[in-house]
């Protein structure tokens, strides 16, 4: 529907924010030389070795005998590291790009790494509550980012942010129009769409773990809602 191009919000503690850099660079990193380093069958085993599963989470099956995989637990971060396709892997990104550096702003570096990972595991809870039984591994980046988005939306709802609307007209919105569309997009095909490959409970899971801990994990006297328009003040130590 849209792609988030830029964000009119200065970061205010921080001079570089390395954690958010980093993360994109991995995701494309393990997509670019790992999941498709190799023919198909060398990325389904990555899949099957990294992704989230969960029957073999619970205990309904078990994975195929005599390859390599991760802890189940392990799950639940590792495969917010592995993407389906290219689209996949941009989406998640860009988002990531967009927002996560205010995020980790607010927070400082190592809080938002902690952050972004119960993200993770928030929205891959989410999935096997709603898909308990399910064989299909999630993999993706969405319930991360979806906390991130959550976050952002709490932390700066008046920032205006450029976007393509339908990937060829450029807008100039609030974060409120934007990010509250597509949150209240997650929330109809949770609830009305068709079932497909999207784990629309995964990124309703992020999104709430986002909200809750931004609550939590903010720095000492980072607003929330903020009435104004950002403004460069003086940095405090990075932490």
């Amino acid at each position: 529907m849209f792609v988030p191009l830029h964000d009119q919000n200065p970061l205010r503690f921080i001079r570089f924010p390395f954690i958010t850099r980093s993360i994109v660079v991995l995701n494309v990193l393990i997509f670019m030389f790992y999941q498709r380093g190799g023919n198909a069958e060398a990325e389904a085993a990555s899949v099957m070795a990294f992704g989230l599963i969960p029957s073999t989470l619970m205990g309904v099956h078990v994975r195929t005998p005599g390859i390599f995989h991760a802890p189940e637990w392990a799950t639940f971060i590792t495969s917010s590291f592995l993407h389906g396709d290219i689209w996949h892997l941009a989406g998640n990104m860009l988002f990531l790009w967009v927002f996560g550096d205010n995020v980790e702003d607010a927070m400082g570096h190592w809080r938002f790494l902690l952050f972004y990972i119960l993200c993770a595991i928030g929205g891959g809870l989410a999935h096997v509550a709603v898909a308990p039984g399910s064989d299909l591994a999630l993999i993706g980046a969405s319930g991360s980012v979806a906390g991130v988005i959550a976050a952002y939306f709490l932390l700066h709802p008046r920032v205006k942010i450029w976007i393509l609307l339908l990937f060829r007209i450029p807008l100039r919105l609030r974060t409120v129009w934007v990010l509250g569309f597509w949150i209240l997009l997650q929330l109809y095909n949770f609830l009305f769409g068709p079932p497909g490959e999207i784990s629309w409970a995964a990124h309703l899971g992020g999104l709430l773990t986002g909200a809750v801990l931004i609550l939590l994990m903010r720095r000492r006297g980072v607003p929330l809602l903020a009435r104004e328009e950002p403004e460069l003040i003086a940095a405090e130590p990075v932490v």
